[in-house]
């Protein structure tokens, strides 16, 4: 059974709250999450190794901010049930179903087995989480599809 939030969990969540709200970070997720649909381990590659570019330092930072937060939780300071509240972290659960079906391809071409490592234990983390990452998954699938199909139709 996992214990009881404590008021130092509420507050780790909120300072994870305050840090998402920086001016950057703000940029970097919305590019993640609005601009950012890898189609193949070779997409997540052409902006995870051009460094220097503006897409590239999104990239390592968002990911990198889902990584801590993650940690925090495999770690013990911060309640998983609570990090795994949809208001906490569903981005990060969004932002994993649009890379997972490459990682296996983007952790061997990268020579880095442990990409992402923090986020993909915490989301198979409980029985909940691993629900929800399967529900998101089908979204994240019919966004694909929706997007596909709006760029044929103005082509």
């Amino acid at each position: 059974m996992a214990k009881k939030p404590t008021t130092a969990d509420a507050e780790l969540i909120l300072r994870l709250y305050d840090l998402r709200r920086e001016a950057e970070l703000r940029k970097a997720r919305s590019w993640g999450l609005i601009q950012f649909w890898p189609e193949s381990a070779d997409d997540y590659l052409k902006v995870g190794m051009a460094l220097g570019t503006q897409e590239n330092a999104w990239l390592r930072q968002v990911l990198g901010y889902w990584d801590m937060a993650a940690s925090l939780v495999l770690r013990g300071a911060l309640n998983a049930d609570l990090f795994l509240e949809g208001a906490s972290s569903g981005e990060m659960f969004f932002l994993f179903c649009k890379i997972q079906p490459h990682l296996k391809e983007i952790r061997e071409k990268m020579q880095n087995p442990k990409m992402m490592a923090n986020i993909e234990k915490v989301i198979y983390l409980t029985k909940e989480s691993r629900e929800r990452f399967e529900m998101l998954k089908k979204i994240v699938a019919s966004r694909r599809q929706a997007m596909k199909a709006a760029a044929a139709k103005t082509s």
